[in-house]
């Protein structure tokens, strides 16, 4: 399975939101500067997760985006199946429902390994929150602060 820039990049500006939201709302130029992500590029990713109740917009001049949940109950998960869709990597009527994909269903050896890489899936970014992907955002940048002052 390989994610698309609307994931990946949609992963990055919800990291940045998070981050830079705390106090006030980030307008979408702030995200796409920092992310180096179009702004119209966000301009089709952010109305998903809008929609999706995990970020609100804020009109007006001091207007922007912010987090509409806690971070710590936006999952990675969330925020990719939002974006991406179904994150399952392969069509496998065994775990689909649908028997029209394989006619081997029955006989078929191979749907325990589909079954574990779409389990293991699931699990790995249904357990990383936001929240920690913001702290540990957080926690990179000021390392970096730190030996960019130490250096000059």
């Amino acid at each position: 399975m390989k994610l698309s820039t609307k994931g990946r990049y949609g992963l990055r500006a919800m990291v940045d939101i998070a981050v830079y939201s705390q106090d006030s709302p980030v307008p979408i130029s702030a995200i796409a500067e920092r992310q180096n992500i179009s702004v119209s590029y966000l301009e089709q990713l952010l109305p998903k997760l809008k929609k999706a109740g995990i970020i609100k917009s804020i009109r007006g001049a001091q207007g922007g985006y912010m987090l509409d949940k806690d971070p710590k109950d936006i999952s990675a998960g969330d925020i990719l199946r939002t974006l991406e869709g179904d994150l399952t990597p392969i069509d496998c009527a065994a775990f689909t429902g649908d028997t029209s994909t394989c006619s081997g269903t029955k006989f078929c050896v191979t749907k325990t390994v589909w079954q574990r890489i779409n389990d293991s899936i699931q699990q790995a970014v249904d357990s990383i929150t936001l929240q920690e992907l913001m702290e540990e955002s957080i926690e990179i940048h000021n390392k970096y602060d730190q030996e960019e002052r130490q250096e000059s």
